[in-house]
C-alpha cells in the first residue's frame, strides 16, 4: 500500500492508536506502556499489517533508549551510588540471585536451551522503573522511606542491567568472547576518562557562560549525549553504554536537573515509539507454543517478587507493612528486560521464539501488576478515592 513507505503515516497510526489505547489504558488503571506496546501488536505485520516494515520504526525509537539511558545517568548522583552500598545493594543482589535461579530453573524445566534460559533468569532480576516510579505518587512516598528504598533499588538494578548489557555487546561481536569483553572493559574507562575531561574543561564552561540561553543548554545537552555515545561506538562499546556515561559524568552539574526535566518529554516520544516498535515485532501466531511457560513465568513473577523482596527487607530491620508495600511495587518483570532481549536477538545469543516468550510474560506482569498495585496502594491512578494520591 502506498502510505507504508510515508514516515507521516506512520507517525500518524503510532501517536493516534497511541493517544486512543493510553486513555484505554488509563481507565483500565494501567500502565500506559501496555496500550503502546498492544498498539503495535494490533498494527504490526503479525496484525492488521496497517505498518508491515516495522525497521525504520525500530532505528527511530533506539533514539529513546539512547536517551533513557542518558537520563538514567543523569539521576545517578556519584554521592547517591556511595549511599546505596548497604542495605538496598545487598537486597538488590540477594533478590537479583533468587530470580535469576527461579528464572533459569524454569526455562530449561521447559526445554529451552542453556543460554535462553540463562537469558530468561536474566531479564527476571529486573523491575519496571516505569511501573515502579509512575505509581508512586510523589507527594506521599517519593521523598519518604518506601519511595527511597524503592528509587535505590531501581537504580541498582539499573546499574545491573547496564552490565548486562555490555556482556550481550561483546558476545555479538562473534569472535573470542572473552578477549572481546575485556577489550571492552579496557574501554570502558578511557571512554570514562575522556568523557571526564571533556565535561570539567569544555562542557562545563560552556554551560557557565550561556547558562541564561535554555534553548542552547538544550542543544548541548543532547550534543553532549549523542556524541559521547557515537565515541563509545568508535571505541568498540555501544551507543547506551555512551549516553549512560554521558549522563553520569554531567550529573553533579548543578543545570543536571534543568536537563532531565527539558529532555523527558523528547526521551518518551521516542520511548513510545519504542515499545510500539516491540510490539509491532512480536508474532502472535507464536503464543500457541509459548503460552504455557509464559503463565507459569508471569505468575511466578508475580507471587514470589512480592515475597522475596518482603522477606529480605524485613530481615534488613523494615516494617512489615512497607516491606510488602516494596515488594508489590517491585512485583513484576521490566522493560529492560524488553530492551535486553532486543539485544540478544540482535547478537545472536537467543532466537525469536525466546524473545517472544519474554515479550509476552513482561506484558503479563504488566497488566497484572498495575492492578494489584492500584487496587491496594496510593497511585496516581488508583481505583478507591482513598488511594488516589497525585
Amino acid at each position: 500500500m502506498i502510505e507504508e513507505a510515508s514516515i507521516e503515516y506512520s507517525m500518524f497510526l503510532i501517536f493516534t492508536g497511541a493517544a486512543i489505547l493510553a486513555t484505554m489504558a488509563l481507565y483500565a488503571r494501567q500502565a500506559m506502556i501496555v496500550g503502546y506496546i498492544l498498539l503495535g501488536i494490533l498494527l504490526g505485520p503479525w496484525g492488521l499489517s496497517l505498518i508491515d516494515d516495522p525497521e525504520l520504526i525500530k532505528d527511530i525509537s533506539n533514539i529513546g533508549i539512547i536517551f533513557l539511558l542518558y537520563l538514567l545517568g543523569l539521576d545517578l548522583l556519584p554521592q547517591q551510588l556511595w549511599q546505596m552500598l548497604g542495605e538496598a545493594l545487598k537486597i538488590t543482589l540477594l533478590s537479583s540471585l533468587a530470580f535469576w535461579i527461579i528464572g533459569y530453573g524454569t526455562g530449561y524445566l521447559f526445554g529451552y536451551p542453556v543460554l535462553d534460559s540463562v537469558l530468561i533468569g536474566t531479564v527476571l532480576m529486573f523491575s519496571s522503573t516505569i511501573i515502579g516510579l509512575k505509581l508512586l505518587p510523589t507527594t506521599i512516598l517519593h521523598h519518604r522511606h518506601t519511595g527511597q528504598i524503592i528509587i535505590s533499588v531501581l537504580l541498582i538494578q539499573d546499574l545491573i542491567a547496564i552490565v548486562v548489557l555490555l556482556l550481550l555487546q561483546g558476545y555479538g561481536k562473534g569472535n573470542n568472547l572473552m578477549l572481546d569483553i575485556l577489550l571492552q572493559l579496557v574501554s570502558l574507562p578511557i571512554l570514562i576518562a575522556i568523557a571526564w575531561l571533556l565535561e570539567r574543561f569544555i562542557l562545563i564552561k560552556l554551560i557557565q557562560k550561556f547558562d541564561q540561553i535554555h534553548e542552547y543548554i538544550f542543544l548541548l545537552a543532547i550534543a553532549w549525549c549523542m556524541g559521547i555515545a557515537e565515541l563509545a561506538t568508535i571505541m568498540g562499546l555501544s551507543h547506551e553504554i555512551g549516553a549512560f556515561i554521558a549522563g553520569v559524568t554531567l550529573a553533579s552539574s548543578p543545570i543536571a536537573l534543568f536537563i532531565t526535566e527539558r529532555l523527558k518529554p523528547l526521551r518518551d516520544f521516542f520511548l513510545i515509539i519504542f515499545f510500539f516498535s516491540l510490539g509491532a515485532s512480536f508474532n502472535i501466531f507464536t503464543i500457541g507454543g509459548i503460552i504455557i511457560p509464559a503463565l507459569v513465568l508471569a505468575l511466578l513473577v508475580i507471587v514470589l517478587k512480592p515475597v522475596i523482596f518482603s522477606r529480605l527487607l524485613n530481615m534488613a530491620g523494615e516494617k512489615i507493612n512497607v516491606s510488602r508495600e516494596v515488594g508489590y511495587r517491585l512485583g513484576q518483570a521490566s522493560e529492560f528486560s524488553l530492551l535486553i532481549t532486543v539485544l540478544a536477538v540482535q547478537s545472536g545469543f537467543i532466537g525469536e521464539v525466546t524473545s517472544n516468550l519474554i515479550q509476552l510474560t513482561t506484558l503479563l506482569t504488566f497488566i497484572i501488576s498495575s492492578y494489584i498495585i492500584v487496587l491496594n496502594y496510593p497511585t496516581p491512578i488508583a481505583v478507591a478515592d482513598n488511594l488516589r494520591r497525585d
